[in-house]
């Protein structure tokens, strides 16, 4: 239960940042309209009514390479092996 809220919240964070980026922008083009509803000894009626529409423009992002050649440096790496010191062949010789 805990994942599916913290899902939820992100999801509404991420919707918030990209509408104060400018990467989505949003624009209702009908207004909502409640239906009229009545009440009767038959029951209760409801009729009219109108959704809302939502006009949503979504930016664009590029994504390719250049076609330009570059260099770069590269550090250079020396390894060095430690000097083995056998100390028997150092008594042996004496």
């Amino acid at each position: 239960m805990r994942a599916v809220i913290l899902i939820l919240i992100l999801a509404v964070v991420a919707l918030i940042v990209a509408v104060a980026s400018g990467l989505i922008n949003i624009r209702q083009t009908r207004s909502a309209e409640a239906p009229a509803v009545e009440a009767n000894a038959a029951g209760v009626t409801a009729s009219g009514g109108q959704a809302p529409a939502f006009d949503v423009e979504t930016g664009k992002i590029a994504v390719g390479t250049e076609s330009k050649n570059v260099t770069v440096k590269v550090p250079a790496i020396k390894v060095e092996r430690p000097v083995e010191t056998n100390a028997t062949t150092d008594n042996a010789t004496r």
